[in-house]
């Protein structure tokens, strides 16, 4: 019997947050700064969570959340893109897809099942028949 897998949770609270990132209407995709790409694009998040994120939830609308992750993608989740559909950039894609397939583990960044990070990381795991990595945050 193989074991269950555990998922980090971690649970936060945002006060003071920009609110630049709000499911009540301002939910748009953030611009991340360069490290956070970068170890986002690698898989390289560190824990806690929250630390890691730290330049993410400063753009959240204040409340509480529930930070899970990095893990794979529940099957049952759908997928809300905030970005065009499919993503344009094809040589964008072919580069995770080449991760990927060297066992690298890009991870993409949910929000209640809205992609705030990833849309290529997405549709690369999508196109390599893997399922995604992701963190997801949730509203409590």
């Amino acid at each position: 019997m193989v074991p269950p897998v555990q998922i980090a949770v971690e649970e936060l609270t945002v006060t003071g947050g920009t609110g630049e990132i709000d499911l009540r209407g301002r939910l748009r995709r953030p611009e991340l700064a360069p490290a956070l790409r970068i170890a986002l694009a690698t898989g390289q998040l560190r824990r806690p969570l929250r630390e890691s994120l730290q330049a993410l939830i400063a753009l959240l609308a204040d409340g509480r959340y529930e930070l899970t992750g990095p893990h794979t993608l529940c099957d049952d989740l759908e997928l809300t893109p905030l970005s065009p559909w499919p993503p344009a950039d094809a040589s964008r894609v072919e580069y995770y897809r080449t991760a990927i397939r060297s066992r690298h583990k890009p991870v993409a960044v949910l929000l209640d099942g809205h992609i705030l990070d990833g849309h290529h990381k997405i549709a690369a795991y999508r196109a390599e028949g893997v399922t995604p990595v992701v963190v997801q945050l949730t509203p409590c």
